[in-house]
């Protein structure tokens, strides 16, 4: 008896030691760790979404905007009957009860899952008749993207998706400016997981997202839609879009391209809607780059503006081949070759410049490298190496070809013979700004204006003077681009009309083109340019940049030019060229 006695004693002691050990244990080495454990059970950290920063106009015309909005979740954790409540649910949020009743038995054991974010205000008030028990949901304030204009530049400001990240557009490319910083607070809950309390002293705040003003007019973008969506309906192509620009800074005052999206609907979006043809077609340019090539052979003196080339009665041997213009023409003057739009006269003065100095004139324009938009999905366009370039190139690249670029690129480099030869970065964003500074003080372009560099041009400004006033008006005034005429101003222009690749046989397509017009006004100190690009137009049977593309870049001209007030100075300008060297 005292042996088992004496064995219980020792065994209840030892017990209570293991337990007093272990119990010191839990209270020095694990105390941290049980102490997080114990916190995160009756506290957590919920993130405090901040305000996305508007997108506005030049003229401070809202364009993309959030607004305050509920997202409800549910703690499935604290819901019995699963069956019941997700019909419930589903019928007063229109959702499908069988998926939601399978995501709440999936997450049974956690205390939060979404059921419908942003809901609207109807949706709130649907869902609260239900008088379900507070114990088993909850709403979460967020921020819901609205674009009070619709597809208005839908293009150009993209959209923030579900989560508030940027997608597409302004709202992608400023996304770090835009979203803004989150804030967070420390809540605490009961041990059955309800909120009873709040630390305020943990609270921190979010930093809302600036503003961004764009460098477009909404007046302006609305006209220029608008005339786009005729064109659209007229010739019914695969695609089309619009640039105008300010040629003097890169301003770009609207810009468009079909087809469109709604970004208040973007589950209604096909695929081929995504796309802004503005920064990711590429095409070949046509008769619309050879303005370049000729201010170039001008800059380097391989010709004279009164130079006659011998055009050969519309057939040309060249190396391998034999070139050939629409009509027979004989002598022509360096400026009808532009203003008839001859491809032997450009071959001509190809060689007369070679390849390298090809080259050199392409890249100093721009093409083969991004403009620096800032718009996602811009490409660089094609320009092959300089080492794959051969015979069929010399002929070939004065007249558009073996090349692709896009529209952006296109009347950048346009903007620049406009420009007296300063090639400018495109400008879509004129500043960013903090959204109270906005609605406080009032929106005025004016506080902040940029200081520009001193940039030298690409073209001696005489050179590109006398291309713009000489040869470019005249393709309005007698040439291809007389559908762009206008009553009250001297436009210049060019028209372009390139055939695609026919990706089955590897040749030029007969029915399958890219029709595109490029203009500006005044003549002598242009103030605007328009660029419209018409890929594959089905309807009507004269495909051409001055029939297709050239009446709608014209009534957008002339829409921006009253718009803005401009006035043309009725004055002769002298028009004389010095050697450069």
């Amino acid at each position: 008896m005292n042996w088992r006695l004496k064995f219980i004693v020792m065994t209840i002691c030892c017990g209570w030691m293991i337990l007093f050990g272990r119990l010191v244990f839990l209270q020095t080495w694990q105390a941290n760790e049980l102490t997080q454990r114990a916190n995160r059970q009756h506290t957590f950290t919920q993130s405090i979404p901040a305000r996305p920063g508007d997108i506005i106009d030049r003229n401070g015309r809202l364009l993309a905007t959030s607004v305050k909005t509920q997202s409800l979740y549910l703690v499935p954790k604290h819901i019995k009957d699963v069956k019941k409540i997700s019909s419930q649910v589903a019928g007063a949020l229109n959702l499908n009860a069988i998926d939601l009743q399978k995501k709440i038995e999936k997450n049974g054991q956690k205390y939060f899952i979404w059921v419908k974010r942003r809901l609207s205000e109807q949706e709130t008030e649907v869902f609260q008749k239900l008088e379900l028990s507070r114990s088993i949901y909850g709403f979460q304030q967020e921020f819901l993207r609205c674009y009070p204009q619709e597809t208005l530049a839908a293009h150009l400001l993209g959209l923030r998706n579900i989560d508030g990240i940027g997608r597409g557009g302004i709202e992608q490319g400023f996304d770090h400016e835009i979203q803004g910083t989150p804030g967070e607070r420390t809540l605490i809950r009961d041990s059955r997981g309800r909120i009873i309390d709040m630390d305020d002293l943990s609270i921190r705040h979010p930093k809302n997202g600036k503003t961004i003003v764009l460098s477009i007019d909404s007046v302006l973008q609305f006209h220029t839609e608008k005339e786009l969506d005729s064109l659209m309906e007229t010739w019914k192509p695969k695609g089309a879009c619009v640039t105008v620009m300010d040629p003097s800074t890169g301003e770009i005052l609207a810009s468009a391209s079909r087809p469109v999206f709604n970004p208040n609907h973007p589950e209604k979006a096909m695929p081929e809607d995504w796309k802004n043809l503005n920064v990711s077609a590429v095409f070949e340019p046509g008769s619309t780059f050879k303005p370049f090539i000729v201010a170039w052979a001008l800059q380097k003196n391989r010709i004279a503006k009164e130079e006659i080339l011998n055009c050969e009665r519309g057939r040309y041997r060249m190396g391998p081949r034999t070139l050939h213009d629409h009509h027979r023409y004989g002598d022509l003057s360096i400026e009808d070759i532009l203003v008839k739009s001859s491809n032997i006269g450009m071959a001509k003065i190809g060689e007369r410049l070679t390849n390298k100095q090809l080259y050199r004139a392409t890249v100093l324009f721009g093409f083969g490298s991004k403009t620096g938009s800032g718009l996602p999905g811009e490409v660089r366009g094609l320009v092959q190496p300089f080492k794959k370039w051969n015979i069929y190139s010399t002929g070939s690249i004065p007249m558009g070809q073996e090349i692709g670029v896009t529209p952006l690129q296109l009347i950048s480099a346009h903007a620049a013979l406009a420009n007296r030869g300063i090639l400018s970065q495109p400008r879509l964003v004129l500043k960013t700004m903090n959204s109270s500074l906005v609605h406080s003080a009032g929106f005025n372009l004016q506080d902040e204006k940029e200081k520009r560099r001193t940039v030298s041009p690409i073209i001696d400004p005489e050179i590109c003077q006398w291309i713009i006033e000489k040869p470019m008006t005249e393709v309005i005034r007698r040439g291809t681009g007389k559908k762009a005429k206008l009553p009250d101003y001297t436009v210049f222009g060019k028209t372009g009309t390139a055939q695609k690749i026919n990706p089955e046989t590897g040749k030029y397509s007969h029915t399958k083109l890219v029709c595109s017009f490029v203009c500006g006004a005044p003549s002598n100190n242009p103030k605007v340019l328009v660029l419209v690009v018409v890929d594959e137009p089905t309807t009507g049977r004269s495909h051409y940049g001055g029939t297709v593309a050239a009446p709608t870049a014209s009534r957008i001209l002339e829409k921006v030019l009253n718009h803005t007030g401009v006035k043309e100075q009725k004055q002769d300008l002298k028009l004389a060229i010095k050697p450069v060297h």
